[in-house]
């Protein structure tokens, strides 16, 4: 299966409501792991994460990594 923008599920963050914000919006992979995109740039690219890298990732923005 080719992974589009059209073929997942995309949910953004209910903080992240606000019109005109930085946000990422997140997707399950059919098989396992998690794909990433940017809310602003829809048809952009798209970052696949494993299901490791992606609690790594979610486990890092918790403990303010990313700042």
């Amino acid at each position: 299966m080719s992974l589009t923008q059209s073929n997942l599920t995309w949910r953004k963050s209910s903080l992240s409501s606000a019109e005109g914000q930085n946000c990422l919006e997140v997707a399950a992979l059919p098989n396992e792991g998690q794909a990433l995109r940017d809310s602003k740039d829809p048809c952009g690219p798209i970052l696949k994460l494993t299901s490791g890298e992606w609690s790594a990732f979610v486990s890092g923005v918790r403990n303010g990594e990313f700042g």
